[in-house]
């Protein structure tokens, strides 16, 4: 425990009541009822007001660990000279791009910077429409792209909740080929193998990966019979908001295959699972053999700091000319400062395979917790991207139990996150230099909690 922060403008209770005044209820927070004042941060670990630790076991925005010293000196080193727009030539843009197209295969080799994955996923659409001059998408359900307007109609993590608007058919201008098209949205389930619409227990692993690839061809058959053509399609190449989904082996590769086979161009977004969270690969797509055309990234890539890139091919990158890309602070010579930073660290501290090491341990570990208590229904993941499915029998979404387990660790000082379309998968996805022993600290206590839920459960049922 730190000693307490004196030194801070507001208390706790006047920082809650001027954001209430003046910030807008649609900007939740974490731990709504009682929400954590967070002052300071280093590595894994996180400081509130009155000095205490946090664990995070959650944070994957602060890849290389909250405020590591590289990052930290080469943002505050590279402000101190010069911080302006992508315009004028500088150094950094130019080292940044180069090592960050050398962690991709052939042919992305030519990247564009943004300042946030929404931005970089809002290039995707624009270079795909321009690209193919179609202007129809298919995206997997449950998938989350971004939060701009542009992108939340490819969103239905979004779009289908309370006060959604659903799916959407809203006419769309694209001023730079002076075409008018409507956009058509074609979703098509999410392979979500133990809960979806085809469950592999049922199935079998390699039935359910088949049924879910056809989906994805009777979605272009079923756009075209209308008489559409897709210009692109979508997939997190592991999805994050819809409850840490694993593809089953080798689906991304075939459902990009098929895409392309179509004309379409296949978008690989990374924004919450790059930079070898994985631990096999530094890149999830990699793992699953596919081929996109267009990888966007974010996140991880500023350890916090806002920047995001798109990586292509110069085919595709150079199809908007003679219409220019200017994006004032993509690309400033601080952002870009960070994310060479970033990469360095990576490399340099062996990350990937500390999440190999650190994730196969905890994935051992929580099957073992699974078969203790009957609350969990599936333990899934990749490295230090991991899932924990929350069921009551059948398979009923346990959204509550879920909570509850969130609220006890965090009283315990440790934090986890909790997603899905139904609120009821644990989400463990720290920053990468999480260690064995948090991984044992978190499942010691997570098997306090459990037992303690599992008896409460089972006392209401008496």
């Amino acid at each position: 425990m730190l000693s307490p922060d004196m030194n801070q403008a507001l208390s706790k209770i006047e920082t809650i009541a001027l954001r209430k005044k003046h910030v807008s209820d649609v900007c939740t927070l974490f731990f709504k009822s009682d929400p954590l004042k967070i002052i300071r941060a280093a590595g894994q670990y996180m400081y509130d007001e009155a000095g205490h630790k946090y664990l995070d076991c959650m944070n994957n925005v602060a890849h290389v660990g909250h405020c590591h010293p590289a990052v930290v000196k080469a943002a505050t080193d590279q402000n101190a000279l010069l911080s302006t727009n992508s315009r004028f030539l500088h150094d950094n843009l130019s080292l940044l791009a180069h090592k960050l197209t050398s962690v991709f295969p052939e042919p992305l080799k030519v990247g564009i910077f943004c300042n946030s994955g929404s931005e970089a996923n809002d290039l995707a659409l624009r270079l795909a429409r321009r690209f193919t001059q179609r202007h129809d998408a298919i995206v997997l359900d449950n998938a989350y792209h971004g939060h701009l307007v542009s992108l939340i109609p490819l969103s239905p993590y979004k779009f289908k909740q309370p006060g959604g608007e659903g799916p959407s058919d809203w006419v769309h201008v694209v001023s730079a080929c002076s075409l008018c098209q409507v956009l058509m949205l074609v979703k098509v389930p999410n392979p979500d193998t133990y809960r979806g619409k085809y469950q592999a227990d049922v199935l079998g692993l390699e039935r359910a990966t088949d049924l879910y690839v056809d989906e994805v061809r009777k979605a272009f058959d079923d756009a075209e019979k209308k008489g559409r053509k897709v210009g692109i399609f979508y997939a997190e190449s592991l999805q994050s908001c819809a409850g840490q989904i694993i593809h089953p082996p080798g689906y991304l590769r075939r459902a990009f295959e098929i895409a392309r086979q179509r004309g379409a161009l296949c978008v690989a977004d990374e924004v919450q699972t790059g930079y070898g969270r994985t631990g096999t690969h530094m890149w999830a797509f990699e793992m699953q053999g596919a081929r996109p055309d267009i990888v966007t990234i974010g996140k991880s890539m500023g350890n916090g700091h806002p920047v995001s890139a798109l990586i292509t091919t110069r085919e595709i990158a150079d199809c908007l000319a003679p219409i220019e890309y200017f994006n004032t602070c993509g690309g400033n010579p601080v952002s870009c400062a960070v994310a060479l930073a970033v990469l360095d660290v990576c490399q340099k501290e062996n990350f990937q395979q500390n999440a190999a090491v650190v994730g196969n341990f905890m994935l051992k570990e929580l099957q073992v917790l699974k078969q203790k208590y009957s609350c969990i229904g599936d333990v899934r993941g990749m490295g230090l991207f991991i899932g924990i499915e929350m069921v009551y029998p059948g398979k009923k979404p346990a959204t509550d139990l879920a909570a509850q387990l969130q609220a006890a660790l965090r009283y315990k000082r440790i934090l986890i996150s909790v997603d899905g379309y139904d609120d009821n998968v644990v989400k463990i996805k720290p920053p990468m230099c999480f260690s064995i022993e948090n991984a044992k600290t978190l499942l010691q206590h997570m098997n306090v909690e459990l037992a303690k839920i599992e008896g409460h459960t089972l006392q209401a049922k008496l």
